[in-house]
Parts: C-alpha cells; sequence; structure tokens
C-alpha cells in the first residue's frame, strides 16, 4: 500500500527447502557443519527434524548408535537453556559424499514434505521459547535414548516422534507437539514390552537349566 510504511517479510524456509538447497548446490563432500550453518537460527528444531529422520530411512543395522548420541546431545543442550547448538569438532568435520547425501535427501524429502504441509502455527500451550525448548528437550532427550538402545526396528517409532515434535517446535504447532506426544509414549510402552518379554523369556531359559 502508497504511503504506509509496512513490512512485509518472507516467512522462514522449510527445512525441506534448505535440504535441497545444500543438496544442489554442494559439489563436494557434505560436512555436518555445513549442515548446521544451512539451518542458521532454526538449529535445535531443524536439527531434531533431521537426525530423527535419518533413523527413519533404511540403513545398515548399528546405525542407532551412529545417528542416536546426536539426538541426545542437542536434546541435552535444549533442558540445559543452550541458545545454541554445540557439537564437538569431531562431529562437524564428519562428512558424508555428495552423491550418498543427494541421494539419501531423495528418499527423505517426499516423507518431509507431506508431514510439512500439515504443521502450521495454533495451540502452542507454551509463552516462553525458553519454557518449550526445555519441556520439549526433555520429551525428545528420553525418545532419544529409546531411539539408540539397540532394539531391532524399536528405533523408527521414537525417531518418527521426535521429528513430529521438532517439526511442532518449528512451526510452534501444539497439535504437532501433542500428536508427537501420543506417538512417543505409544512407542515408549512398545519397547517396554519387548524388553519385558525377552527378560521374561531369558529367564524361564535359565530357570530350565
Amino acid at each position: 500500500m502508497t504511503g504506509t510504511n509496512l513490512v512485509y517479510r518472507k516467512p522462514p524456509r522449510r527445512l525441506s527447502q534448505v535440504l535441497r538447497q545444500l543438496a544442489d548446490s554442494s559439489d563436494g563432500p557434505v560436512t555436518v557443519a555445513m549442515i548446521r550453518d544451512a539451518l542458521g537460527d532454526r538449529s535445535y528444531a531443524a536439527l531434531l527434524v533431521f537426525c530423527a529422520s535419518l533413523n527413519l530411512l533404511p540403513l545398515p543395522p548399528g546405525s542407532t548408535l551412529l545417528f542416536g548420541p546426536p539426538l541426545i546431545l542437542l536434546t541435552v543442550q535444549m533442558v540445559a537453556g543452550y541458545e545454541t547448538v554445540w557439537l564437538p569438532r569431531s562431529w562437524l568435520n564428519r562428512s558424508v559424499g555428495h552423491e550418498r547425501f543427494r541421494g539419501m535427501i531423495d528418499r527423505l524429502l517426499p516423507k518431509l514434505e507431506r508431514l510439512e504441509r500439515l504443521v502450521k502455527p495454533r495451540r502452542w500451550p507454551f509463552v516462553s521459547a525458553k519454557t518449550s525448548d526445555r519441556v520439549i528437550g526433555a520429551l525428545g532427550l528420553v525418545l532419544s535414548i529409546a531411539v539408540t538402545l539397540p532394539i531391532p526396528l524399536g528405533n523408527w517409532l521414537p525417531a518418527f516422534a521426535v521429528a513430529i515434535i521438532g517439526l511442532s517446535l518449528s512451526e510452534r504447532d501444539g497439535v504437532f507437539l501433542a500428536l508427537g506426544t501420543a506417538v512417543g509414549i505409544v512407542s515408549l510402552l512398545i519397547i517396554a514390552t519387548v524388553i519385558g518379554a525377552a527378560g521374561a523369556m531369558a529367564a524361564l531359559f535359565f530357570s530350565g537349566l
């Protein structure tokens, strides 16, 4: 409108857009530092979604021991109230070849884009960002530990819950936060049931010796 000082700001780029641009623009290995820098000031939420989403890909057994610890480190920092993400230099220097990174992004983005179309700012229960980070960090920490447990196929559902919760944080979506929390609780109940059943079978086996 003429005669006004209104400033129209573009909405922040979605995580899928950032990752696609990074995959298209890089012509060599992609480091963790490059990913962190590309995510900018939305690094906590975006890194939660990214690291959790990696656990949803069909990767070799034992991959959770590689992708689970970064989730734990991120959520611990959220609970502690860190304003920016800190990662060890050894992690920041880790890299993935360009073609492999592009292949991972090609498999990941269709799922991520479907979720992003559903998320939007609504019914956010927290007044301050620090409170939301700490509460979500505590919830994410429990789920991240579950992701890292060496249970066959046991990491998929808690990782999915963390991805949903990370998306809810990025857009301040209380509905997605509730959904992610519900999925997380179900995943923890399933893991507890599997561990309990395994313990009972082990007890029966050793009692029969």
